[in-house]
């Protein structure tokens, strides 16, 4: 399924600025959905496409900095782009370590905002699509069965098919049988791929690397 139009949000108390960015980014077609403080935001649903926000550091209700805390915290990857007329050196460094994509001082150029957005929507789509392809990863292995997931989960641990047939008390034949059907189901076509998508699944936390 290809993405939905890529999405601009825009938080900022200047009602001026806010319509002056939201028709830059309307001019290279961008959606665009403007607020007016941090609150208003947070009571709104996100928009199920590419996403960045651009964010002005210094709001009435709360700081953009908090903002990005809140987010982090809730496991929000949302990429961040601060704006403001008042920054100085210890407010961006704490923007950039918390994994802002730019800070930029009032006024900035449009090209500024536009190369900063583009970066921020490209890294959004890279996070889209890894969690599209983990939910059918995810998918596939439910699809199996429970013997199925539980010979997956010991070849990851490095065993051999002698071992598995061993520690669960079937004939190695079938232990292959089975290794063979769950590789078809979840599309790996060697057992190096397969560890990956264990690991991607987090199925055996410290896998043993004996491909």
């Amino acid at each position: 399924m290809l993405d939905a139009t890529p999405t601009v949000l825009i938080i900022d108390d200047d009602p001026n600025l806010r319509a002056s960015i939201g028709r830059l980014l309307k001019s290279v077609d961008l959606e665009v959905r403007l607020y007016g403080s941090i609150s208003e935001f947070l009571e709104s649903d996100p928009p199920d496409a590419p996403t960045c926000l651009v964010l002005d550091i210094r709001m009435p209700d709360k700081s953009g900095l908090d903002l990005q805390r809140e987010l982090r915290a809730a496991d929000s990857d949302l990429p961040i782009i601060f704006i403001t007329g008042h920054g100085d050196i210890p407010m961006s460094v704490q923007a950039m370590k918390g994994g802002a994509i730019e800070f930029l001082t009032k006024p900035f150029r449009d090209q500024e905002l536009l190369d900063a957005i583009q970066l921020g929507l490209a890294r959004d789509r890279v996070r889209r699509e890894s969690q599209r392809a983990l939910g059918a990863l995810k998918e596939r292995f439910e699809g199996l069965t429970p013997r199925e997931r539980e010979i997956m989960i010991e070849v990851a641990r490095g065993r051999l098919s002698k071992q598995i047939a061993g520690d669960i008390g079937i004939a190695e034949a079938t232990v292959k049988v089975h290794r063979s059907r769950l590789m078809q189901k979840m599309k790996a076509r060697s057992l190096p791929e397969l560890g990956r998508m264990a690991d991607r699944l987090k199925l055996v936390p410290e896998r043993l690397q004996q491909f």
